[in-house]
């Protein structure tokens, strides 16, 4: 009785804003297994048919300040992810990911909200020349993503002033099943039986950082005494070793006796530059450009202050995507620019060829 009566005072509200994306499915279903009462809302459907009845969910724009005033009133805590990605327009991009995020903080403030937990991006730190990078790290954003990012941090931060709990997320790329998007790209090669080009010698260390490792974390930031959490964190695997280790590791799940072929930078990055700017590439500069030099971040301040720790290495997420994309590849139809769908491969197509 007494257990039955905590939980319901326990119980929160949440509002996840880019609900039918890749973190927003996953924050969902989490959230709900955990009894909490969860709203979502995107500007795509909310196909999940596991999670119908579950999640209440508003199809519509976190632009449109009118709607965000609405479905923000009693919600305890929103996690804002809902962002264009890179691959849209920059008018997309800054009127998405700056105008949205005022939105959600101006609609958070104006009605209470405990807490806005904003989703930013290691992007923040362009190509760092030491590591591990900590959270002081000068902020330098890679294009109109990584400049948005650094822009709507800085927006948080004013929101703070006024008195607003807003806990700011820098994740490392996090994939796992249901990951999409560039990783779909790289799994159909893999499951094509193709040996991996990869830029540079693939010495880099590479972090990445596990969909179920960033849900759980988040989960523990929203409930955590605010003055412990109102500050930035860098999260991702604990974890790794090289990029040509750690994808030879999925070569080697995939059991098809392929491996990992570094190219020189200077050969490859030349040409992808070009195709990305001709739009016949789905690699986009983040990806050409920090692939082949070292990327990984220092996570001591979030392990220590959530008493947390990443389960998962980086490559139990390569082979965990790649697993699911098995299992679902023939389901896959939809083509587009989120991470929760297929992105045509262009050019890439016919380099697989070659491999």
């Amino acid at each position: 009785m007494f257990k039955y009566i905590a939980n319901i005072i326990t119980c929160m509200k949440f509002l996840i804003t880019g609900a039918s994306g890749f973190l927003g499915y996953h924050l969902c279903k989490y959230l709900a297994s955990k009894g909490e009462e969860v709203a979502g809302i995107d500007i795509n459907d909310f196909e999940y048919e596991e999670l119908k009845g579950k999640v209440q969910f508003y199809k519509g724009d976190v632009r449109d300040k009118l709607l965000i005033e609405k479905i923000t009133k009693d919600v305890d805590v929103i996690i804002h992810g809902a962002a264009a990605l890179p691959l849209s327009s920059k008018e997309e991009i800054y009127s998405v990911n700056l105008g949205g995020t005022k939105n959600i903080l101006d609609s958070a403030l104006k009605n209470g909200v405990n807490r806005v937990i904003y989703i930013s991006s290691t992007a923040v730190y362009g190509i760092p020349k030491t590591h591990p990078v900590t959270e002081e790290y000068p902020l330098v954003g890679v294009g109109p993503y990584g400049e948005t990012k650094i822009k709507s941090e800085q927006l948080c931060r004013e929101y703070r002033k006024k008195g607003l709990c807003v806990p700011i997320i820098r994740p490392k790329t996090f994939a796992g099943p249901y990951r999409l998007g560039v990783f779909q790209v790289l799994c159909d090669w893999v499951a094509s039986k193709k040996n991996i080009p990869i830029i540079g010698n693939g010495k880099n260390k590479y972090q990445l950082l596990h969909i179920y490792d960033l849900v759980e974390a988040l989960y523990i930031m929203a409930k955590a005494d605010c003055k412990k959490v109102n500050d930035v964190f860098n999260i991702g695997a604990l974890e790794f070793k090289s990029m040509k280790e750690d994808l030879q590791e999925l070569l080697d799940y995939a059991g098809y006796g392929k491996k990992v072929i570094p190219i020189p930078s200077i050969l490859v990055v030349p040409p992808l530059k070009l195709f990305d700017k001709l739009h016949i590439s789905p690699l986009y500069e983040w990806v050409y450009e920090t692939a082949d030099v070292d990327h990984y971040v220092d996570i001591s301040k979030i392990m220590k202050t959530l008493n947390w720790k990443p389960k998962y290495t980086t490559a139990d997420v390569w082979i965990d995507t790649y697993k699911w994309y098995v299992e679902n590849k023939d389901k896959i139809k939809k083509t587009g620019k989120t991470h929760r769908v297929a992105w045509k491969q262009g050019i890439l197509e016919l380099a697989k060829v070659v491999f």
